[in-house]
């Protein structure tokens, strides 16, 4: 087939676009015509839109918006807030996953963008063809001011993933990803989890394996002053890593899985460790140590007493 432009498009993609890309943006002001710019120049067979969030900006993120919509107005769909939500404790997504029309999601913040005009064809036909994945991603460059920094995730990450390893939140470059458009909401535990994307992967793990695709060119993650969490600390990403893994462990503990419960409870407690001084290691080490004795002692002797009953 003849691969159709963002152009020629326009005539079917508002009716029936089957990916939808979705795009949380905050002050982009800078970056975001690039982003818009690699998501048109998308070479595809089939129509895809544009979903565009824009968190109350304080710039000219809006404007920049605005005037993509106005050449572009079948193919963006903006979305507006008066009230910066983010701050309100609520999350853009999976909010915007709910309002998209496509079978397939791809995701890109509007401070990072693609270098591949046939990424989507690409992740599109191999989920088309192999019902057993659920999702597809591929390699991100890191870059800041003063050029690259180098391939975000590297060895053992850049292979397929069972959807044991996705249920287990591996890392996935998020501005990489399409996936098949299967939930709306998240479960009330993993609401307010900082690291959402964590969250997703383990959500979708229970639809499927994920493909990683060598073949797509990196895109292009952005360190910058502005940059949600690539500017935080290494001590608040641990916390929020914590937070997550916490939050998961939760979720899982609801559902009955018991053995993805007590990996994500194994991960809160080397998070736990990770995050406090080495005396108060100690301390946890040596309680942890007590508490084992006292349960196989209260086990041991169920156990003796169950057999003398006999």
């Amino acid at each position: 087939m003849t691969a159709i432009s963002s152009n020629t498009a326009t005539e079917h993609v508002s009716q029936h676009p089957l990916l939808s890309i979705v795009c949380p943006t905050y002050n982009h002001e800078t970056f975001l015509a690039q982003t818009l710019d690699g998501f048109l120049s998308q070479e595809t067979t089939f129509p895809f839109e544009i979903l565009v969030n824009d968190d109350a900006s304080t710039d000219g993120t809006a404007r920049v918006l605005a005037s993509y919509v106005e050449r572009y107005p079948q193919i963006i769909r903006p979305i507006y807030h008066q009230v910066n939500q983010f701050q309100q404790g609520k999350p853009c997504t999976p909010g915007l996953f709910k309002e998209a029309r496509g079978r397939y999601i791809a995701f890109c913040e509007g401070d990072d963008y693609w270098t591949d005009p046939h990424k989507l064809q690409i992740q599109v036909d191999f989920l088309e063809n192999h019902h057993d994945y659920v999702m597809t991603y591929h390699d991100a460059m890191t870059f800041d001011l003063h050029g690259e920094r180098g391939i975000q995730l590297q060895g053992k990450w850049r292979r397929d993933a069972s959807a044991l390893e996705l249920q287990k939140g591996r890392p996935i470059s998020t501005l990489t990803v399409c996936f098949r458009n299967v939930f709306h909401e998240l479960p009330q535990e993993l609401v307010h989890a900082p690291l959402g994307d964590m969250c997703w992967w383990s959500l979708l793990g229970a639809h499927g394996k994920g493909k990683f695709l060598g073949q797509i060119k990196p895109a292009a993650y952005r360190v910058h002053p502005g940059g949600i969490f690539s500017m935080r600390t290494n001590k608040r990403k641990l916390h929020m890593s914590l937070q997550t893994c916490s939050a998961l462990a939760n979720y899982y503990h609801r559902l009955g899985n018991q053995p993805l419960y007590e990996y994500f409870l194994i991960q809160v407690f080397g998070l736990s460790l990770s995050a406090i001084s080495p005396l108060h290691k100690l301390q946890a080490l040596v309680l942890v140590a007590r508490n084992i004795s006292i349960n196989l002692c209260k086990r041991l002797m169920s156990s003796a007493s169950r057999g003398h009953a006999q």
